[in-house]
């Protein structure tokens, strides 16, 4: 079984910071990526950013430059550290990972339960 735990969402006024955790877990063989999507309410769900195997980084423009991302890989963990935070930031974010569960399964994609960041001013 493969399980995506989601920490460090919260309710923090324009301009701070918060930093998400997602740890990985269970029938793991290897990790082709982790990254993050944001939904907001009546909005369509979005990438914000991902994290390849060989470390490459994709980011939404609306999230460069104050936005990173990270990987332990030794964790199975991402991370998402959030600064300069905007109302427009205020979604449900989620972990996602693609992953193999074992040398003779093919890639899939599995997703966490989502955390609440709100910013408000």
């Amino acid at each position: 079984q493969v399980q995506l735990v989601e920490s460090g969402g919260g309710l923090v006024q324009t301009g701070g910071s918060l930093r998400l955790s997602c740890v990985a877990s269970g029938s793991i063989f290897s990790i082709y990526l982790m990254g993050w999507y944001r939904q907001a309410p009546g909005k369509q769900r979005e990438l914000v950013a991902s994290i390849h195997s060989e470390d490459n980084r994709d980011y939404a423009d609306y999230v460069k430059g104050r936005f990173t991302i990270s990987r332990d890989n030794a964790k199975n963990t991402v991370y998402l550290q959030m600064n300069s935070l905007k109302p427009e930031d205020t979604a449900i974010y989620y972990c996602n990972a693609v992953l193999r569960t074992s040398a003779t399964m093919p890639l899939n994609p599995y997703w966490g339960q989502g955390t609440q960041v709100t910013v408000a001013s």
